[in-house]
């Protein structure tokens, strides 16, 4: 990135207030934002295990607000500072619990953000309810949106699907806290921070709505699970965080962080992305000859080629989404992977033969 990668501070930890830090970045030049704000937890002493021993729960001064309005308003200057910095196709992920996270939505449509999902992390290994008188707080919420309605958002959909053995990935996802090893310590062997996110949920975070190369911003750092993971995935990466200790224990953590090969980084394509072929050049390839025969799964429907891309069926006929589209009484049909042709005894999608297209023709995925 030259010149524009320095001014942009890409793989730095910005030291300081993350509004005006946010505020001085130059306008649209960030493509992913992961933010972990204070949660304004709004305790009231001291948590107690039923042994009487003390929770090492948040009570930061960080995390503390003196009203609703003010942690409104700190929610609005923010989320306005990191809508200004994001490209136009760009997305913002916030993570919070139920003390923040629906004060938080409000803000972002207020905004004019379009939110996109929300996604509940579930914890495979929750603190326990303590006092017993509430339910166990198993899951955090994130909220996933565009920068506008309009916004050509990244969604690696293809990727999400094959990290969930090929089945759509779903909504609730199902992850540990971070613990063990992967916790890091201060010098006293305490937590070096309260609220330190597991790097399997940014793995999925950055998978899910980026691409290698691209600019990932943080704009409460912390301990710096985020710019380690981007790292390791071949992003470039900002940090912003106030606190010096924070921020010393984030730069050896990623100091340590080799990057993945390029190989490794090659994440599934999306059928959406690759180049268009009509299926009419897969005729005119003889990849498919005219008049030969497309069938649906089940064989009980057989229609056609025509020698203009077209298929018959009983007379009728269409393209192969329209004529599909008619013989099922659907509105819409994708005929791609509707229609079948026999080989080797067997029916196979004719998507099958559009891949085969795309090799002749010399495409590649955009």
């Amino acid at each position: 990135m030259g010149g524009t990668s320095k001014s942009l501070g890409v793989d730095q930890i910005l030291v300081g207030d993350c509004i005006e830090k946010l505020q001085g970045l130059p306008a649209e030049s960030v493509d992913l934002v992961f933010a972990d704000p204070p949660y304004n937890l709004q305790l009231d002493g001291d948590l107690l295990r039923p042994n009487n021993t003390r929770v090492d729960g948040v009570d930061n001064a960080w995390d503390k607000f003196s009203s609703f309005a003010t942690y409104d308003q700190f929610t609005s200057e923010w989320l306005a500072a990191c809508r200004r910095a994001l490209k136009p196709d760009g997305t913002l992920w916030v993570i919070g619990s139920y003390h923040n996270i629906f004060r938080v939505g409000a803000v972002l449509q207020d905004l004019d953000y379009w939110i996109l999902n929300d996604i509940v992390w579930r914890k495979t290994n929750p603190m326990p309810n303590f006092r017993g008188r509430r339910f166990t707080n198993a899951h955090e919420t994130l909220i996933w949106a565009a920068k506008s309605s309009q916004s050509r958002y990244a969604f690696n959909y293809e990727a999400m699907k094959a990290l969930n053995d090929d089945v759509q990935m779903r909504s609730d996802w199902l992850l540990p806290i971070c613990t063990g090893g992967e916790r890091l310590k201060n010098d006293e062997g305490r937590k070096a921070h309260p609220t330190q996110k597991p790097e399997s949920l940014l793995h999925r975070v950055i998978l899910a709505a980026s691409a290698p190369g691209d600019v990932v911003l943080d704009p409460f750092f912390g301990t710096g699970t985020t710019g380690a993971v981007a790292k390791r995935l071949g992003r470039r990466w900002i940090g912003i965080e106030r606190d010096p200790g924070y921020v010393k224990t984030a730069k050896k953590r990623i100091s340590r962080i080799t990057p993945l090969d390029t190989d490794s980084l090659t994440t599934t394509q999306s059928r959406r992305s690759a180049p268009r072929v009509p299926f009419g050049t897969v005729v005119e390839l003889g990849i498919l000859e005219p008049g030969s025969e497309l069938f649906d799964r089940k064989a009980k429907i057989k229609a056609h080629v025509r020698a203009d891309g077209t298929l018959a069926y009983d007379g009728n006929q269409g393209s192969i989404h329209k004529l599909g589209a008619k013989v099922q009484g659907l509105e819409a049909c994708n005929g791609w992977t509707y229609w079948h042709f026999k080989a080797d005894g067997e029916l196979k999608p004719i998507d099958i033969l559009r891949q085969e297209a795309r090799q002749q023709l010399g495409m590649t995925a955009s």
